[in-house]
């Protein structure tokens, strides 16, 4: 993580933003911008990160570290770790296979973000908004709403992935088709958070 301000700065300058416009982007002050990059702050905790993934419109491994594997390479770096099939009728596929979460490998920042969590990627045939065939997600399991971002819930009788964020009002707001919905507090299920995803290279890409 040693080169992780430099990165912020070189991701920044790529995607031609100032450090105000990225600053309003992730929800900081310009000032701590300033101090990611130059290396005075040295620890981001892991919403902030994925949001300056985000922000970025990178890939949160690239903005981790340039030599975190692809995810061609993914499961070599974690071989120990499960990839579990995603059904959109099912419960959640740790619950069906009785699976523990991965652990975190010393020294790796992407293990260390990944720990606690299941990674998953669409069964044969379904479709998720946010997570095309192939690709794949970390989900920490949890039942409760923390900030804006990605969530597997249960809506409807099915498993979806969705934005939340929460309305000034308090009440919950899915972001999907139909654009918008605003959510009584019983009427989805909270499964658990995306904390990251890896698309796969598309041979057209």
């Amino acid at each position: 993580m040693d080169t992780l301000g430099p990165r912020i700065k070189q991701l920044r300058m790529e995607a031609g933003l100032s450090k105000a416009a990225l600053a309003r982007r992730v929800g900081v002050s310009d000032v701590t911008i300033s101090y990611w990059e130059s290396g005075t702050i040295k620890q981001i905790g892991h919403e902030r990160l994925l949001s300056l993934a985000e922000a970025l419109e990178c890939p949160l491994e690239r903005l981790l570290d340039n030599n975190t594997p692809t995810h061609h390479e993914f499961e070599g770096e974690l071989a120990h770790a499960s990839i579990l099939a995603l059904h959109s009728a099912s419960p959640p596929p740790w619950e069906r296979h009785f699976l523990a979460p991965v652990a975190s490998a010393p020294g790796s920042a992407l293990s260390e973000l990944l720990q606690g969590c299941y990674l998953v990627t669409p069964a044969d045939g379904e479709t998720f908004a946010h997570l095309g065939t192939g690709d794949i997600a970390a989900v920490f399991p949890t039942s409760h709403f923390d900030e804006e971002g990605l969530y597997l819930l249960q809506w409807r009788h099915t498993l979806v992935i969705q934005q939340l964020s929460r309305l000034p009002s308090g009440a919950l707001s899915m972001d999907g088709e139909p654009p918008s919905e605003t959510l009584p507090p019983q009427s989805l299920c909270i499964i658990g958070r995306i904390r990251a995803r890896w698309q796969q290279r598309r041979d057209n890409e």
